[in-house]
């Protein structure tokens, strides 16, 4: 089940668990829009990934048990631990290899 972080990885944006902007890499790396386009340019720098819109959890369990009332999203704040540079050179090395083929 995903965890849902709180917050961008890279700018520390608060991302409520209905945030549109919210995005995921597949070991739910988690960072918002604008600094996956702009930044990370659709590289996860922690594992090379893409990413993808982070799905929504229902707020209301519309079936039994299952809404963000029974599985609350992680209130614990993850950050990277690359640096601006190291992630601009992670980046350039891998960008022009689709997401699917890396």
């Amino acid at each position: 089940m995903l965890e849902i972080r709180p917050n961008c990885e890279y700018c520390d944006k608060e991302l409520m668990p209905d945030a549109a902007d919210a995005m995921i890499c597949s070991y739910e790396c988690t960072f918002c829009q604008k600094c996956v386009a702009e930044v990370l340019e659709n590289v996860c720098p922690n594992c090379g990934g893409g990413f993808t819109p982070r799905p929504i959890r229902p707020k209301v369990a519309r079936r039994a048990g299952v809404s963000l009332v029974h599985q609350q999203p992680s209130s614990k704040r993850v950050h990277t631990k690359f640096s601006q540079e190291q992630i601009k050179a992670f980046a350039s090395q891998v960008k022009a290899i689709a997401p699917e083929e890396r």
